[in-house]
């Protein structure tokens, strides 16, 4: 006679799996979806191949060639010291998307680790996360970050020490929120029924089905971290002279901004472009991933 009891390497898995193709089949099909992939994939490209392509120096100093217009040697003019304004835009381009690359990997590991615990097990661990949690959420972002940052000192690590601590809030509450629900499924109950362990269940059941929030806020908070790791640049408490930062570039145009508009209307469509691809291309995979934005859409 058969077991009554699926073994649990029988138990199903969600069958979010299953849908992956057809996922992305609707996602390369978005048009607009696809102009944000472009616009994310050509500054990647342009950041990663920066010491490559770069015309010239990004901090080499040309007094006679001051404030320049774009053309000629200088594609996109020079700033107030005469350095490339191109160059050092692609430069910009890698701080801007290592800080944010690295902050936002490491908020979405330790976010979406509190997240999966206080959503699967509950009591009293769901109790003092989600209350810090709270706490951090209280903090308007750029004002949170701006007490971490002065109070650490300005340095690019103390930058995405406090943008994770930024950042971390809003994974686990995402994940908490997918987790609570995920763990109510049948083929969840079913796997604890015939003894499968807490760690596998999260690993096999948990985590594969919680992806599609994920990774929309992945795509979203790159986008943000961009602008506030710019917006610190800024302020001049992130990245410091003479490194190249878009932040830095709009702060030193700004005060040009009589005598040529070229020093801060470079890193501004820089960061225009970036942010607006990371939105076009998480709005995209939103209405990918979310079952009800699919139907809707047939």
């Amino acid at each position: 006679m058969a077991d009554a009891h699926p073994a649990p390497d029988d138990v199903p898995l969600a069958p979010a799996r299953s849908r992956r193709p057809s996922a992305l089949r609707t996602l390369l099909s978005d048009k607009v979806g696809m102009v944000g992939a472009f616009f994310v994939t050509v500054i990647g490209l342009a950041a990663l191949l920066a010491p490559w392509i770069a015309p010239h120096d990004p901090t080499r100093i040309n007094g006679r060639a001051r404030l320049r217009p774009p053309g000629g040697d200088y594609l996109l003019g020079t700033d107030e010291l005469g350095r490339d304004l191109l160059s050092r835009a692609l430069f910009g381009a890698q701080v801007s998307l290592q800080v944010s690359l690295t902050v936002v990997a490491v908020a979405a590991v330790v976010g979406v680790a509190i997240g999966v615990a206080s959503g699967y097990f509950r009591g009293w661990f769901d109790a003092v996360a989600m209350r810090i949690m709270d706490v951090l959420f209280a903090f308007p972002t750029i004002l949170l970050a701006l007490a971490i940052v002065a109070t650490l000192g300005t340095d690019v690590r103390n930058l995405i020490f406090a943008l994770v601590v930024v950042y971390v809030p809003t994974f686990a509450r995402i994940a908490r929120g997918a987790a609570m629900t995920v763990s109510q499924e049948l083929y969840v109950e079913a796997a604890r029924s015939v003894g499968v362990g807490h760690l596998r269940i999260l690993v096999l059941h948990i985590l594969p089905n919680i992806g599609a929030p994920v990774a929309v806020q992945v795509t979203i908070s790159l986008a943000y971290a961009i602008l506030v790791e710019s917006s610190l640049s800024y302020l001049g408490l992130g990245v410091q002279p003479p490194d190249a930062s878009w932040g830095l570039m709009l702060s030193s145009g700004k005060v040009q901004i009589e005598r040529s508009i070229w020093p801060s209307v470079v890193p501004g469509l820089f960061i225009v472009f970036t942010v607006l691809g990371f939105n076009l291309l998480g709005d995209a995979l939103r209405d990918t991933l979310d079952p009800r934005m699919r139907a809707a859409m047939r």
